[in-house]
């Protein structure tokens, strides 16, 4: 009987093409496993910062113009609390909190017609009532507790007058509230029993007297706030933190009497810059699973 077996040739060859396909195909599939994280990684940032940068766009779109502020952390540890107009912020200044009234633009638009109308009727109103033709105060109270989980009325609420002369400190930034309606640039209300399309001020010991009211107004009920936190010095990255419910012209500060919700992780820069009413800002988020690789998405707000 005969036996067959490999020549010395030919298993030099066969370990030949074993160690050429070993080295090169580990890097092929190395690669490709990389290639696949990488892709992962990428879309999750976009994703995320896009849907991120989209939201608060459409927060800001609604904004009091005039009300925008800025604050850095060593700010929130003063008595009271410091803050920026973001139109007077100062290049290079370490801000990680923006703030700004927010227009009740639900409410504005209503189920098929608006809740409250914006405009306010001169010839009927006074020093103890606003009449506003075609609001419905049952429904914006209804409203502002459905959106608050029931923790805020119209009683919370107060008036922006459009066209007003304004100071920033007159929206109750610095803690102390609207106490007088004379000062106060956010002038709180409550419903008229008995009457849909009156505003009273709030609380009924204060009036309008001497108040400078126009004919167009914007209805507010909560400032919102957009903050980094849980910054970690190793990874330069943090929580973006969105605030909301709350009413500064009540004296409220977004860190003690906020709804609070994280918006985005691994946050690495958010900023904002004002140029007259229009509003840039910047979001950036990295990612270290792969090496460091970062992405940032900006968004123009009129």
């Amino acid at each position: 009987m005969r036996r067959y077996a490999f020549t010395m040739i030919e298993l030099i060859f066969v370990i030949v093409v074993m160690g050429i396909i070993g080295k090169f195909g580990v890097e092929f599939l190395a690669q490709a496993y990389k290639s696949f994280i990488f892709a992962n990684v990428n879309h999750t940032l976009q994703s995320s910062s896009a849907t991120t940068v989209e939201f608060i766009a459409s927060r800001l779109q609604y904004r009091i113009k005039d009300s925008v502020i800025v604050r850095t952390d060593a700010e929130l540890l003063t008595t009271p609390p410091g803050f920026t107009a973001l139109s007077s912020a100062i290049d290079g200044t370490p801000y990680t909190i923006l703030e700004w009234v927010a227009s009740d633009i639900d409410g504005f638009r209503g189920y098929t017609t608006p809740y409250w109308s914006g405009i306010i009727d001169l010839d009927a109103s006074s020093g103890t009532i606003l009449e506003s033709p075609a609001t419905d105060t049952g429904l914006v109270n209804s409203l502002i507790k459905q959106l608050s989980y029931k923790t805020r009325s119209l009683s919370d609420a107060a008036l922006y007058f459009i066209g007003s002369h304004n100071d920033i400190n007159g929206y109750g930034w610095n803690g102390s509230g609207s106490v007088n309606q004379t000062t106060s640039v956010m002038h709180p209300i409550q419903a008229v029993a008995g009457q849909t399309t009156q505003f009273a001020p709030y609380p009924s010991s204060t009036n309008f007297s001497g108040v400078t009211v126009l004919e167009y107004y914007k209805l507010a009920w909560t400032a919102n706030a957009l903050a980094i936190e849980n910054y970690d010095n190793d990874t330069e990255m943090g929580d973006l933190i969105f605030y909301y419910n709350y009413q500064p012209w009540n004296g409220q500060f977004f860190k003690n009497d906020a709804t609070r919700v994280v918006l985005m992780e691994n946050v690495s820069t958010f900023r904002a810059m004002a140029i007259g009413d229009i509003i840039k800002i910047q979001v950036c988020t990295k990612s270290n699973l792969v090496e460091e690789y970062s992405i940032c998405k900006e968004k123009t707000i009129f």
